[in-house]
This record gives C-alpha cells, sequence and structure tokens, in this order.
C-alpha cells in the first residue's frame, strides 16, 4: 500500500475531491487483520526501546466528524502496547480553569513523557475546528480585543493557524514525532452508523442530542476541516486524510503509516558503558554466591 496518497504536506487539499471509501478495501479482511497485527507487535517493540532511551515520543492526532472511529482506532492499532508507556487524552470543552489561560496550556499538561506514546483523540485542533462552526465560543474566553463576533475574523484563525504550525515545530524539535489522522468519512456512513448506535441497545450511551445537532453544520464542518488542514499540514508535520467509511481498512492504513513513521525514527536499546557491564557482573556473581552463606 502507498500511503503517501493519504498524505498532505501543502496547500492541495480539497475535502469534496478525496475519498471516504476505497473500493474492495474490504474485500481481504482476514488478510487485513493479519496485516494489522503484524503491526501491532512491531509498534509494542518500538515502544519498549522507547521507553528504555526516553529520547523521543510520538504523539498521535486523531480529528474526524461524529462516529468517524476515532475510539475503536485507538483500540485496535495500540491493542498490544503496554499501558505504562502510552496514554489517550480526549479534549472535552474546556474548563473554566483552563480558560484563565492561553488555550495551549492544557495542551502541554498532557503531552506523553519521553519514551511514551500519546493518543489525543479530538486535539488542539477543536480550537481552530469547532470555534469557526460556533465562533460565540471563543467570548467566553477571556481574550483581549475579543469582544464581539465581528472581532473573530480571518486574521484571528490565521494567527491560530501559524501558533499551530511554530508549536508543532517546536514539539518536532524536542524530539516528537507527531502524526496527524482526519478520518474522513461520507455524512451517509454517519447516518448509518448514528441509526446503530439508536437501534443496538448497547450502543446508546454513544449517541447524544449534540451529536445530532451538529449534523446539521455537515457542510461548514467540511469547508472548516479543509482550512485546517490546508493551513497546517507541513512538510515536517503532514496530515494524513484517511478514508473511513470501512472502519477495518482505516485501521490498515494507519498502522501501516504508523509503522513506516516508526522504521525512520533511531530506536535503540541504551548500550552500556564499560563500567556498568563491569557491575553487572558483579551483580549476577553476588546473586549467584548468595546461597552459599
Amino acid at each position: 500500500m502507498d500511503t503517501e496518497q493519504f498524505c498532505y504536506t501543502k496547500n492541495n487539499f480539497e475535502i469534496s475531491n478525496t475519498p471516504t471509501f476505497v473500493k474492495d478495501s474490504s474485500k481481504d479482511l482476514k488478510h487485513i487483520k493479519k496485516q494489522i497485527k503484524h503491526n501491532v507487535k512491531h509498534l509494542k517493540k518500538a515502544q519498549s526501546k522507547m521507553f528504555a532511551r526516553h529520547e523521543y515520543s510520538i504523539l498521535i492526532v486523531l480529528q474526524g466528524m461524529d462516529a468517524s472511529g476515532k475510539d475503536s482506532m485507538i483500540k485496535h492499532i495500540l491493542s498490544g502496547v503496554s499501558p505504562s508507556g502510552c496514554n489517550v487524552v480526549s479534549f472535552k470543552q474546556p474548563t473554566e480553569e483552563e480558560k484563565l489561560h492561553d488555550y495551549m496550556w492544557r495542551v502541554n499538561r498532557k503531552l506523553p513523557p519521553r519514551g511514551h506514546i500519546g493518543v489525543f483523540n479530538r486535539s488542539y485542533y477543536e480550537d481552530i475546528v469547532v470555534t469557526r462552526v460556533h465562533p460565540q465560543i471563543i467570548l467566553n474566553d477571556y481574550l483581549p480585543n475579543i469582544h464581539s463576533l465581528a472581532d473573530i475574523n480571518e486574521e484571528f484563525f490565521e494567527n491560530r493557524y501559524t501558533n499551530i504550525r511554530n508549536y508543532e515545530n517546536y514539539l518536532t524539535q524536542n524530539g516528537y514525532v507527531i502524526l496527524k489522522f482526519f478520518l474522513h468519512i461520507s455524512k451517509a456512513e454517519q447516518k448509518r452508523r448514528f441509526l446503530a448506535r439508536i437501534d443496538t441497545p448497547r450502543k446508546n450511551w454513544k449517541l447524544s442530542a449534540s451529536d445530532i445537532k451538529e449534523r446539521q453544520y455537515w457542510n461548514k464542518y467540511q469547508a472548516v476541516y479543509q482550512k485546517a488542514i490546508n493551513a497546517t499540514a507541513t512538510e515536517e508535520n503532514p496530515w494524513y486524510v484517511i478514508p473511513s467509511d470501512d472502519k477495518w481498512y482505516s485501521r490498515l492504513i494507519v498502522s501501516n503509516i504508523l509503522t513506516k513513521r516508526v522504521n525512520k525514527m533511531p530506536l535503540a536499546y541504551p548500550t552500556l558503558t564499560a563500567m556498568q557491564k563491569k557491575d553487572l557482573v558483579l551483580a549476577k556473581q553476588f546473586l549467584e554466591d548468595e546461597d552459599k552463606y
């Protein structure tokens, strides 16, 4: 699979021309699941080396419309990774404390430590996606010179795009590997999944009235995502737009991309110094001799 076909690094993403489904994507489901399992094992080994050295971190950013498969994506592509070296964060509506700080404050607090894999299930991108669809939210953020909707203009969001590009560049320079995925589903597929949640009692909790309400802004969200992706995709930190009407195929693509990126990282277990090796020999001798006394 050529994963580069899903990669966007310049202002060339057109959401209406980007497929949400790949023909025959689940033709061989058995093979797809086998490949994902192989990728998970590879990631597990890579994470072990990352954790041992504490030099690099991986940050996976997942964005997408409601019911695009973000939760199940996390479950399947990280199923083999040690919980001690992985954490998942979902950014909801800011708390009052968070509003009293800059909008990246809460993000910094949740970044994965060195040697860990972190997943942002919805992220700081909500601050340039949801707020563009509902700009009135920003009026409650105590921002200087923002007193009416007229103040929340194109320049305001262009500044935020710049903030995010600079922020991600800063993280990259400090050992973070950032992988940004937009799970791209069709409106028809979202409707099908919503109905399935209604018709399946054990899935009822997944659907809320707000999910249905937001669906009326579908076209606006599509336009806003196109702007956000084009404005923040760079050579160093591109966006991957994943056709997600077929959940298993989307998981395969993401796990392939993650595996390919991990393979480029200079990962290895720490090399012991001569003194450390000598200490190990002494420790082994001590353990072997302790029963003699």
